[in-house]
């Protein structure tokens, strides 16, 4: 039975870069997602018996949101609901599907590398037909729609098996939950050499990947230890927990420190790697080698032809503003276009539909191909087991052959989590007033060739994003970013992001931190990171 329910709007239902994320217990009032879900229909067009994918990564609240939306999908006219089973779909695959399904769009339930549980994150947000997160324009659109709702449609109905593969209907929509492994597992096959990787692990490449409790636990089992032959082991973490055994799933040397210290220790696999919540991020580590996700989307781009998929060469890479430039040095070697974009994966979905990129990434680990509209944790992981397949070197070996040939772009992201608010906007306005000073500053041998705060005017449609960044940029090809990150759920996330060019190979095998001393020195004596912020260092550095 169709139900009608009165409902009064929520002043805090503004999406951010992925989507509205919260604290799990703001997602239980009452209303609270309804209103959401309402909005979004609200915002679109079309859609009536249609196709809608759903899907998330398991965390605590995901099937108990599947079922709201799965009724008020229904009640608002959809035609045909797939769903995941468990209510699983890792963003990449929720991303495949929708594409290859060609559905209206998708759904995804995630809050990405934030910690989950009772008292931890929550998250929704739209993907439209291409399979790639909502643009701006609808992304506002839902905004304004939050801002005056009144009602919402959902039926009386009871709730779906999930864990059961089948259709049932609800009310007049057909509801089908779908193995969440096997559209991505054929994508994945069309893309890459599997029999060179899996002959490569017959003889003797080790993997050990750290799923982190999250949902690529199954995909990654099917894919490394039974498509490829991995050995039952390989996949540490496989099994999706509501708050990820506790952990915090995010790929990064804090929080896979057992995955690194492995990696650094006697007994080293070749390949050690990581992908986060929804499974879109990814972490390389090699034998004595942690690999940035700067440099591991250079090597990548640089190497993608080794892949059937790729053969062809690049039409060109995309990187978001805060990634080192060192994906731009491949791209001028292969004669290719680079185009900086702000962060957020949504910005490269109009260059990958026109066909103007091939790769894209961001430091943030994601890193993603046009083979689907979202950055995708076991692609790059495939790509890289593909390369080291056919190359027949260590990760090693390869990333130091790369910075001989394209040179090295020292790099590390200082991340100030949770910090209060007003403190980190009164950093980031303090910068944006010294702006227009910057330019031509001595700072020891250091000197400022420019500083902005990055705009981008979109090639394909001409829109145009402001604020996305406070750059200060150094004739020697060293800069300082200064960033507040669209993906927390509480406080204000600083992230700074430093970097310096080596081209010389006598000077490539510094320490990180010396490297970059003098420009951390540099942004604390600009931004006032302890003043504003009253932290003394970074919470995490990646």
């Amino acid at each position: 039975m169709e139900m009608i329910v009165s409902t009064r709007p929520f002043d805090d239902q503004k999406p951010g870069t992925s989507g509205l994320r919260k604290r799990v217990p703001v997602f239980q009032q009452p209303n609270y997602l309804e209103n959401f879900v309402q909005s979004i229909f609200g915002s679109l067009s079309g859609y009536e018996g249609k196709m809608l994918v759903v899907g998330g990564d398991g965390r605590y609240h995901n099937a108990e949101a599947i079922q709201t939306i799965i009724r008020m999908a229904a009640a608002n006219g959809f035609g045909r609901i797939l769903v995941g089973q468990g209510g699983l779909l890792s963003t990449p695959a929720a991303s495949c599907v929708i594409r290859k399904h060609q559905a209206y769009g998708g759904i995804i339930l995630s809050a990405s590398h934030n910690p989950g549980g009772p008292d931890g994150d929550f998250g929704i947000k739209y993907n439209i037909g291409n399979g790639g997160p909502a643009p701006e324009k609808i992304t506002e659109a839902i905004y304004a729609h939050t801002r005056t709702i009144e009602q919402y449609r959902t039926l009386d109905t009871p709730p779906v098996k999930l864990d059961e593969v089948g259709t049932v209907e609800v009310g007049g929509a057909v509801c089908e939950i779908i193995d969440p492994v096997s559209d991505y597992l054929e994508l994945m096959r069309s893309l890459f050499d599997f029999e060179a990787i899996r002959a490569a692990i017959a003889g003797g490449l080790r993997i050990r990947m750290d799923s982190m409790h999250a949902v690529t636990g199954p995909y990654a089992h099917k894919i490394l230890e039974q498509e490829l032959g991995a050995p039952a082991g390989t996949v540490m973490n496989g099994v999706p927990s509501p708050d990820f055994g506790g952990h915090h799933p995010d790929p990064n040397m804090v929080y896979a420190a057992d995955l690194f210290d492995l990696m650094m220790g006697p007994d080293a696999p070749d390949l050690g790697a990581a992908s986060d919540g929804d499974g879109d991020r990814n972490l390389i580590i090699g034998r004595g080698i942690f690999v940035t996700p700067s440099d591991s989307l250079a090597v990548l781009a640089a190497n993608a032809h080794l892949a059937p998929a790729y053969k062809g060469g690049l039409k060109g890479i995309a990187r978001s503003m805060p990634t080192s430039a060192a994906a731009d040095r491949v791209a001028e070697r292969l004669g290719i276009p680079c185009y900086e974009t702000p962060t957020g994966w949504k910005f490269f979905g109009n260059l990958l539909d026109a066909d103007l990129a091939t790769i894209c990434g961001e430091e943030s680990a994601g890193t993603g191909s046009n083979h689907v509209r979202e950055k995708d944790g076991l692609w790059a992981i495939l790509l890289w087991l593909n390369i080291l397949a056919v190359r027949k070197q260590t990760v090693q070996e390869i990333v130091h052959e790369h910075w001989r040939i394209h040179g090295r772009n020292y790099y590390a992201r200082h991340d100030y989590e949770e910090v209060e608010t007003k403190g980190a906007n009164a950093l980031m306005d303090g910068l944006r007033e010294q702006l227009p000073r910057l330019a031509g500053r001595q700072f020891g041998a250091l000197t400022v060739g420019g500083a902005d705060d990055f705009s981008y005017i979109d090639p394909v449609d001409g829109s145009v994003s402001t604020r996305q960044g406070i750059r200060i940029l150094f004739e020697n090809r060293s800069r300082i970013v200064f960033r507040l990150s669209g993906t927390g759920t509480a406080g204000a996330t600083l992230r700074v992001y430093l970097e310096c060019f080596e081209a010389d190979p006598a000077g490539q095998d510094r320490p990180v931190a010396e490297a970059l001393a003098q420009l951390i020195e540099i942004a604390e004596q600009v931004a006032g990171i302890r003043a504003n912020t009253g932290r003394d260092k970074p919470t995490v550095i990646t």
